[in-house]
Formats: C-alpha cells, sequence, structure tokens
C-alpha cells in the first residue's frame, strides 16, 4: 500500500472513531484511490492499530458507501459513478437554488462582506496548489449562503450532503482549469447576491452545479480509459 496518510490520535475519541475518520478522510481526499483494495493487515501496521478499529471502520465506510465488498476479494474504496454523482449533484442543485432564494432576501451586510472575503480567499489559494485548501475554501464560500438562508432544516440537509459532495468537489478541482473557472463564478454569484437578483444568482448556480457534473464526469471517463490500458 503506497497510499499517503497517517492516523493523527484524538484523546477525545476512541480508537475506532479515530481510524473510521482517518480513512474517510483519505478517501474524500484521494489518497485512497477508487478500486483500491483495503487489506486489514495493511491498514494496521500503517496506522499503527491492531484489526479490530480497522475492521469497524470498513463496516462503518461500507454503510456510507464510500467502501464496497467484494466476494473473494474483501472491501475496496467505491468507485465515483455517473450514477451516484448525477443523484447527489441534482440534489444539491435544489438545495442550493432554494438557499441562495433566502440568501438573496436576507443576508446582511455583515455577510456579504464575509462573501466576498471568502471569494477572494478562494482566489488567493490558487497559486499555492493545495487541493485540501481549495476544497476547504470552496466549502466555506458556499456555507456562508447556506447560513445567511436563515433556514435551520435546510442547513441540516445541507451539512449533510457536504460530505457526499467533498468527494467530487477534489475530483473537480484537480483541473486547473477548473481553478479559474470557480474563481469568476464565485466572483459572478457573490455580485448577484449582492444586488439581490435571484433569478440571476440561481441561474449561475446551477451553471456552476453543471460545470462541475460535466467535469467529473469527464475525468471517470479519463480515470476509466487509463485503467483499461493499464490492462
Amino acid at each position: 500500500m503506497t497510499s499517503n496518510f497517517s492516523i493523527h490520535m484524538d484523546e477525545y475519541l476512541p480508537l475506532r472513531d479515530v481510524v473510521f475518520n482517518t480513512l474517510r478522510r483519505a478517501i474524500l481526499k484521494g489518497e485512497l484511490k477508487p478500486g483500491e483494495r483495503l487489506m486489514e493487515i495493511a491498514l494496521a501496521e500503517k496506522l499503527g492499530v491492531s484489526r479490530t478499529p480497522i475492521r469497524e471502520a470498513i463496516r462503518k465506510l461500507e454503510l456510507e458507501g464510500l467502501v464496497i465488498m467484494i466476494p473473494r476479494r474483501g472491501a475496496q474504496v467505491a468507485n465515483i459513478t455517473e450514477k451516484d454523482l448525477n443523484d447527489v449533484l441534482e440534489v444539491r442543485c435544489c438545495l442550493e437554488e432554494m438557499a441562495i432564494e433566502k440568501a438573496c432576501a436576507r443576508m446582511t451586510e455583515q455577510e456579504l462582506e464575509e462573501l466576498a472575503d471568502a471569494e477572494c480567499e478562494f482566489q488567493g489559494l490558487l497559486e499555492e496548489g493545495d487541493l485540501t485548501k481549495l476544497a476547504e475554501a470552496d466549502v466555506e464560500f458556499h456555507e456562508i449562503i447556506y447560513r445567511a438562508a436563515e433556514n435551520k432544516r435546510l442547513l441540516q440537509v445541507l451539512n449533510n450532503l457536504r460530505e457526499q459532495i467533498y468527494r467530487y468537489r477534489i475530483e473537480y478541482l484537480k483541473d486547473e482549469k477548473t481553478r479559474n473557472r470557480l474563481v469568476m463564478e464565485h466572483r459572478e454569484m457573490y455580485e448577484a447576491i449582492r444586488d439581490r437578483d435571484i433569478e440571476k444568482a440561481k441561474k449561475i448556480a446551477s451553471s456552476h452545479i453543471e460545470n462541475q457534473r460535466k467535469g467529473i464526469i469527464e475525468s471517470i471517463h479519463l480515470d476509466s480509459q487509463d485503467r483499461k490500458s493499464v490492462v
């Protein structure tokens, strides 16, 4: 196993939860790649733990759909499929448009300043090229909008969806052209919300998510071709 990740102990969490969080983070960030086998002994040695918390973590990851069990092969990281992607982003598009509609009406001047700062923060991270930091900055930009919607139930649903989206977000940010496009889309979204132009803001958000969908599907096809060429 050549994946470059390590365990970060947390004195407040049981070991099984620390192992689960470590493996989950590695999958979401692409450090454990789609199709990669998760062998208990190798993972236990790598993380310096027994096989028991590894086994428990794998079961929880399977429940989240991040891991699948293959007969006679064991556990492996689930592939990103077009169907899963389309399902998640279809839900996100509906929720995001609702959040933007509410945020346009309810966002305060302070929240508008926070949104502008988040947009600048994302742009400032481009040269560094750290995918994790870029993804977190992108998350923060959108979460400012969600919070401004002032709907606790909507925020709760979006937060539950966030982790599923995170994996796709990382995949999308791998392409440098995508990052530059996101800067432009964030700027346009901020300006539309600032101007309280609900329809324009919703249209930009929908286009923003559709561009993400197309970019990831292209990446999925390229990965599939690469795997076939190796075989």
